[in-house]
């Protein structure tokens, strides 16, 4: 077994058709489109071997407003990375928000901040993506796609040319967004992908976990689709502390029902605006997300998240975005994971999928 120097996935050398020699050295790929990609700038995609040995673990924010610089604080507490660059359009933000991080340094373990450019992705392990227009109180995530699709045409080429190995997208609608930013940028699937569903997943377990009166860390469930108003709840795969949550109802006590399960999943899908209508804005939840995206990435974990992925086929769904369960390590997404959803989920995801397979259409990404 061999790994594919464009997208990292696993490649039997027997098993594959596609192989190329370049300086002397043989490399098998596991699709034509990534033999291509390698064939047209073999040095663009060895170079992200020749750094994974190094312990650079550096992360770009691009934008650096509400998430952007919030995303910069939480990541600053983390200590898992040794390199923060902020860019912005609007500079002296940049600036400002570099110089209250830097304040904080003594407080934290060793990290290197900074206001930069575009050209600070080039030897970046992870770009974050937040820039964009941000949602108003009463606007949809939906209804900004028109303007931030025009804001990635201009800022995702400029990403993509100094070649950083991952690209995360925030920016909301995110599942639409990720689909320009692959098409942009010309990444394999894996390496461009969105915070999805982790947010939404993160509040669906934390409800629950007061309504079943148990630690969030013990109640496993996953929310699916769009990140937005046509996502769905997982409740035929849900468990708490590994028993089906069916079984675990019958002998909880607490009330449980069908319209206690609509209110509480209701409570998920609209958390956002009422955030929004009653601070302006989300920022702290999204942050530590991000930064749970950021350590499966920058630490190899094989972390099962729900981003926003390109899926082809999986579910019966192709050429569309969406969240669902995928194994994220330093190499992006390894693999989408099937939940086997039921007759009644499978039909909302299939609508989901529909949902934003038109708005794509209508936007003409080609």
């Amino acid at each position: 077994m061999t790994r594919d120097p464009v997208c990292g996935m696993s490649v039997d050398e027997s098993e594959t058709d596609y192989h190329t020699t370049y300086s002397g050295e043989k490399y098998s790929f596991c699709t034509n489109r990534c033999k291509q990609s390698f064939e047209h700038d073999p040095e663009r995609y060895l170079a992200h071997i020749k750094a994974e040995g190094s312990d650079l673990r550096k992360v770009v924010v691009i934008g650096a407003g509400q998430v952007g610089s919030t995303y910069a604080f939480t990541l600053m507490n983390s200590g898992i990375v040794n390199h923060i660059v902020l860019v912005d359009t609007n500079r002296n933000l940049a600036e400002g928000n570099v110089m209250d991080l830097r304040h904080s340094l003594p407080f934290v373990s060793p990290v290197q901040i900074d206001a930069g450019s575009y050209e600070d992705c080039r030897d970046a392990d992870l770009v974050v993506v937040t820039a964009g227009a941000s949602q108003k109180p009463g606007e949809t995530r939906l209804d900004l796609v028109k303007k931030n699709a025009a804001i990635f045409g201009d800022i995702i080429p400029k990403i993509a040319a100094e070649n950083p190995h991952i690209i995360l997208i925030v920016t909301n609608p995110v599942d639409i967004l990720t689909y320009v930013a692959l098409k942009l940028s010309g990444y394999p699937m894996n390496r461009v992908f969105g915070s999805g569903t982790v947010l939404d997943t993160a509040r669906f377990r934390s409800l629950l976990a007061k309504q079943c009166e148990v630690d969030s860390h013990n109640v496993h469930g996953f929310i699916i689709g769009e990140h937005g108003d046509s996502e769905l709840p997982v409740w035929s795969r849900l468990t708490v502390g590994g028993v089906p949550f069916d079984n675990y109802c019958s002998f909880c006590g607490l009330a449980c029902g069908s319209s206690d399960r609509d209110k509480l999943f209701g409570k998920v899908k609209n958390a956002a605006y009422e955030i929004i209508e009653k601070k302006g804005y989300t920022s702290h939840a999204i942050s530590h997300a991000l930064v749970r995206i950021t350590g499966a990435v920058l630490r190899d974990e094989h972390s099962i998240l729900t981003v926003s992925s390109l899926l082809d086929g999986q579910y019966g769904v192709k050429d569309v975005c969406l969240s669902v369960p995928a194994i994220i390590s330093k190499t992006g997404i390894i693999r989408i994971l099937d939940l086997q959803l039921n007759e009644s989920e499978e039909r909302m995801f299939h609508e989901s999928a529909k949902n934003l397979s038109g708005i794509l259409r209508e936007l003409d990404i080609q």
